[in-house]
């Protein structure tokens, strides 16, 4: 071996560290622990700041500690427990059935031309007007105790399921289907096998937003002729000017979100940790 060779050897054999570690640099690392909370920390820290400085104005803005006493004192007098349960069953009676009907009209409409020619026309229609625009009518066909409130949430939440379930079964790549056939797949094993493993990423996807979206309509829903629910206790507390009972509320809604959103992340995860992609 010559001179020349060894030393073009070596050169490349140096360069192989720093191109790894190039290819390792372009991804976004290592997880990092309870990373999502540290947004509202620093949120909850400049808050506290501000109020303990005097910049913010009591009135309209109290202080996280006189926030905290409200909560504490409409907890201990059951206030807040009845309407955090009642919040809690309108949502997820109205999520229940937004979530099955998304994803049979996906599935439908996904699967079949016939379907599709039925049901996705139909369903643009529904995301193009607002969902909130529909109350008075719903109001007028329902009544106005609860079955609306739930009807209108389950709108609120199928929609992004059946979008983004549709389409992910959409994207599926045409060569899986022919394989299916080559294989002799039946219909069950084709939509076990190869349907739900493509569609379950933009499932989870119209999954997340359905869970907010069933939080931020309870909102606006819980403040028409309710007589308990968070949304209510908002609104009361408007009329009689109580800025702190209003964050409380808004504080709940916050968390329940965070946490609902988190846990189907977590599920997702699980589900789906046969991928590898740049979060994982």
């Amino acid at each position: 071996m010559t001179t020349t060779t060894l030393g073009t050897a070596a050169v490349a054999v140096a360069e192989e560290p720093v191109r790894r570690r190039r290819r390792r640099g372009l991804a976004p690392g290592r997880r990092l622990p309870a990373t999502r909370l540290a947004g509202p920390l620093v949120l909850l820290a400049l808050w506290a700041a501000a109020s303990a400085a005097g910049r913010l104005d009591t009135g309209a803005i109290p202080a996280p500690w006189t926030v905290l006493d409200t909560g504490v004192r409409l907890w201990t007098d059951g206030t807040l427990p009845t309407d955090v349960l009642t919040s809690l069953e309108r949502a997820a009676y109205g999520f229940a059935i937004g979530l099955t009907a998304g994803v049979a009209l996906a599935l439908a409409s996904g699967l079949s031309r016939t379907g599709e020619a039925l049901i996705d026309g139909t369903v643009q229609l529904n995301r193009a007007i607002p969902t909130l625009g529909l109350i008075p009518l719903f109001i007028l066909w329902l009544g106005i105790g609860e079955t609306f409130k739930i009807a209108i949430i389950a709108i609120v939440v199928y929609i992004p399921i059946y979008l983004n379930t549709h389409a992910a079964l959409s994207g599926i790549d045409h060569r899986f289907v022919e394989l299916a056939e080559v294989q002799g797949l039946s219909r069950i094993q084709f939509v076990r096998q190869i349907v739900i493993p493509g569609a379950l990423p933009g499932f989870f996807v119209g999954l997340r937003l359905g869970v907010t979206g069933s939080w931020l309509g309870l909102v606006v829903l819980e403040q028409i002729n309710a007589t308990s629910g968070l949304g209510y206790m908002m609104f009361q507390a408007q009329n009689y000017g109580q800025s702190d009972v209003i964050l409380v509320g808004l504080l709940i809604y916050g968390v329940f979100g965070l946490i609902s959103d988190s846990a189907v992340r977590l599920v997702e995860r699980r589900v789906l940790s046969w991928r590898r992609t740049l979060s994982s």
